[in-house]
């Protein structure tokens, strides 16, 4: 038996994400029951019990049952500490029943092991930088002797500048007409620190042409296990944000059980008259209490 969390959350190639990976591809997860709450002294979050075996029915070969059993209790006469409910015989006979009759129903789901896994795609948007050698952009230097310097050699690159190339060749040979020579590392920093992201500048690209990923952009989908990641980025991704790729490279599988979620049942609002009508009553009720202090 587990607590709520630690083997349902934590994200693709966490430790825990790992452990449900294994157990499910094994084949080994036959079902996870759902317990009710305050069933022990010195806790009252929700318990789970999972179900591991290796000798799965051929019935519940490639399968996974979940129960919802957290109804199935009955109040302690005297509490102690936190645990104020108790699983009498009747709801252990209840709840052993619906997990020996493997048929969905208001308190059981069957769901076929793939469904509870994804992959999780790192999708990729392009670098888009302008470059001006402004006053302010030059602040931004720490060296205070060499942003004396470049403030006076680049007074002519002030205007923007869309494409880091462009810039980078018309930096290049502004600073060795002036002879100012600086190492790649440094010749970097400058760049980047003349720079800012501009969603309509020209894509900034690598030695092989190919577009730089903007970090700041970078997005991540979960892609179930029973789709086509290509289908999924087509759909989800591609049609609001064109110019973006996935890095299959950082593609991780994961898996996920949301209990919670696949029994959730929708509870309507209250109707607007009728809620009003309560705040009329309680404010009715507070003038009549203070009456009877004023008076």
């Amino acid at each position: 038996m587990f607590n709520g969390s630690p083997l349902f959350t934590g994200g693709a190639g966490s430790g825990e994400s790992e452990i449900r990976r294994w157990l499910i591809e094994q084949d080994w997860l036959e079902a996870i029951v759902a317990m009710p709450t305050e069933l022990f002294y010195n806790t009252g979050i929700a318990t789970y019990l999972w179900i591991v075996t290796n000798r799965k029915s051929k019935e519940r070969r490639g399968k996974i049952q979940l129960v919802n059993a957290v109804s199935f209790f009955q109040k302690m006469r005297k509490s102690l500490g936190n645990k104020r409910n108790e699983i009498g015989e009747d709801q252990i006979a209840e709840i052993t029943a619906i997990y020996g009759d493997f048929a969905t129903g208001p308190h059981c789901k069957i769901f076929r092991n793939e469904e509870f896994g994804y992959q999780r795609i790192t999708v990729e948007r392009p670098l888009r930088l302008n470059f001006a050698a402004t006053p302010e952009r030059l602040e931004r230097i720490k060296d205070v002797e060499l942003r004396g310097k470049l403030r006076t050699a680049l007074v002519k690159l002030t205007d923007i500048i869309k494409n880091r190339d462009t810039f980078t060749t018309k930096l290049k040979a502004t600073l060795k007409a002036v002879d100012i020579t600086l190492s790649p590392t440094t010749l970097k920093n400058l760049i980047a620190a003349l720079s800012e992201r501009d969603g309509t500048a020209d894509i900034c690209t690598d030695r092989q042409d190919k577009p730089e990923p903007d970090p700041d952009l970078r997005d991540f989908e979960n892609v179930p296990l029973t789709e086509k990641i290509e289908d999924y980025f087509e759909r989800e991704v591609k049609t609001h944000v064109p110019d973006a790729w996935i890095d299959h490279d950082k593609t991780k599988k994961g898996y996920e059980i949301p209990f919670t979620r696949h029994f959730y049942e929708y509870t309507p609002l209250r109707p607007l008259e009728e809620i009003q009508a309560e705040i009329l009553g309680l404010e009715a009720e507070i003038q009549q209490m203070l009456k009877g202090v004023m008076a």
